[in-house]
């Protein structure tokens, strides 16, 4: 996913002016599709709309500390993530796949990640919090960047493969041994593919004179590509699949990402494109969002 758009940028500056119409708007925009995660998430319909509601409270109490991390899409995402997570009491995991509800890696983390945090560490002193939090900044930065890269030569080269196998690895957190059989290949095929990924984005990440141990830039790979939802596909993307006109690797791959891989922010993204071409407008939701949060507008 991209980052922050200008269009985008443009929306917010009026939302921080208080006008309502640029509001009405950005809810308008995404509400289906975050009803649509929030559904998937919870049993009950009124509990999803409730926390969807709660998230665009949160967003414009908290507008002023948004600072383009990622897109508006991913960032509400975030947002949405962590009113579920209080909702379960800590139950919800950082699991994004529906894969992963079958295959049991060696992963254990049981809490949510927050996306546009920063690593807190014990020492004592402001100064070496601040270095701490500079350093993992850049890091993160410069993974970003060369994730990207990395990500879009797959595309552009159309070795979904790999990618697949990449985001299984790094986005999922998979062991070698789970994506081997999800994939259908050798583990050893598999180590040597993270080996080479991980050696270019080591290699792009040098170019940056960052400095990171292995198992730092593994454990912030997945951090970034979370984060940022690197691979995840356009919702043109996902609206062209949906109309079934995408060119063959392309929408296996969009399938894959969809329905194997499972991917919840792009399968609520789908959800609310289909409920959108059965002209079902969501009116109720909506006019329940605009009451609860017009009057934060003007101190956001």
């Amino acid at each position: 996913m991209s980052e922050i758009t200008q269009a985008e940028q443009y929306l917010l500056a009026q939302i921080r002016a208080g006008d309502s119409d640029a509001w009405t708007q950005l809810v308008d925009r995404y509400q289906g599709r975050l009803a649509a995660f929030a559904r998937a998430r919870l049993p009950q319909r009124a509990d999803a709309e409730d926390i969807v509601q709660d998230t665009f409270v949160a967003f414009l109490k908290g507008l002023d500390k948004y600072r383009g991390e990622a897109g508006l899409e991913t960032y509400l995402f975030t947002i949405l993530r962590h009113k579920i997570a209080d909702c379960y009491r800590g139950r919800w995991t950082r699991d994004v796949c529906l894969l992963q509800d079958i295959y049991q890696s060696d992963r254990q983390d049981s809490n949510i990640s927050d996306a546009f945090s920063h690593v807190a560490g014990t020492e004592p002193t402001a100064s070496t919090y601040a270095r701490r939090d500079e350093q993992h900044q850049l890091q993160r930065q410069g993974l970003n960047q060369a994730l990207r890269e990395l990500i879009n030569s797959f595309k552009k080269s159309l070795n979904f493969r790999d990618l697949q196998i990449v985001e299984l690895l790094f986005y999922c957190h998979f062991s070698n041994q789970d994506v081997g059989k999800i994939m259908r290949l050798d583990e050893k095929n598999v180590a040597v593919i993270k080996h080479r990924c991980l050696k270019r984005v080591r290699e792009a990440v040098d170019k940056l004179s960052i400095t990171t141990d292995e198992p730092t830039l593994e454990n912030l790979l997945t951090e970034v590509w979370e984060a940022q939802r690197l691979s995840c596909p356009k919702r043109s993307t996902i609206g062209a699949y949906m109309l079934k006109t995408l060119e063959k690797d392309w929408y296996d791959y969009v399938d894959f990402h969809l329905h194997k891989l499972g991917c919840r922010f792009c399968r609520a993204n789908l959800d609310d494109l289909q409920q959108q071409n059965k002209q079902e407008e969501p009116t109720l939701l909506r006019n329940r969002i605009m009451e609860s949060t017009l009057g934060f507008l003007h101190k956001a």
